[in-house]
C-alpha cells in the first residue's frame, strides 16, 4: 500500500467507527481463505461486516471516535467486526468462534464502553434489534386482541344459546 491508499483506508475505517453501534475484535489463528469467506458470509447474513485491517492503520482510524479504547486490543493478527445493530456482530462472531477454534474473541466496544471477551459473549446472548421490535409489537397487539375477544364473547355465547334452542326445537 502506498501512502494515499493508507490514508484512504484510515478515512474509511474512521467513517465506519463514527456510525456503527458495536465493534468486535477477533484474533485469527491461522484461518484458511475458505473459513474467512465463510465468516464474512455469516457476518453479512447477520447484518454485520468483517474486515482484517492493519493494526497501525486501525489505531489511527480509532482516534477521535468513541472506540479509542480498542487500541490496546489491536496486537497480532486481528480482525474487526462491526454492525449498526448492537448485537449482530457480536452474535455472528461468537457463533462462528464456537464452531471454529481458529477464531478467538478478544473483546470489543459499544461506543465508549470497552468490553472484554465475556462482555462480548454476554452481548451475543441478547435478542437482536429486530427480535426486540417483534416482542414489543406483540406486547402492544396483545391487549387489543384480548379486548376484541372479550367484546365478541357475549355475542358468541348468545348465538350458541339460540342455536341450542333451535336444535332442541327441531328435534
Amino acid at each position: 500500500m502506498d501512502r494515499s491508499q493508507k490514508a484512504d483506508a484510515v478515512a474509511q475505517l474512521n467513517a465506519v467507527f463514527n456510525e456503527v453501534a458495536v465493534v468486535v475484535v477477533t484474533r485469527n489463528l491461522g484461518m484458511t481463505v475458505a473459513q474467512s469467506t465463510d465468516l464474512r458470509g455469516k457476518m453479512r447474513d447477520a447484518g454485520a461486516t468483517y474486515k482484517v485491517a492493519k493494526n497501525r492503520l486501525a489505531k489511527l482510524a480509532l482516534e477521535n471516535t468513541d472506540y479509542v479504547g480498542l487500541g490496546d486490543m489491536l496486537t497480532g493478527p486481528v480482525g474487526l467486526a462491526w454492525s449498526k445493530d448492537p448485537v449482530a456482530a457480536a452474535k455472528a462472531a461468537v457463533d462462528f468462534a464456537k464452531s471454529n477454534d481458529k477464531l478467538e474473541i478478544v473483546g470489543g466496544s459499544m461506543g465508549s464502553v470497552v468490553l472484554d471477551e465475556a462482555g462480548i459473549k454476554a452481548l451475543a446472548t441478547m435478542p437482536s434489534l429486530d427480535e426486540m421490535r417483534a416482542k414489543l409489537i406483540g406486547l402492544v397487539n396483545a391487549p387489543a386482541t384480548k379486548i376484541a375477544q372479550v367484546v365478541t364473547a357475549p355475542a358468541a355465547k348468545v348465538a350458541r344459546v339460540f342455536a341450542a334452542y333451535a336444535d332442541k326445537d327441531a328435534a
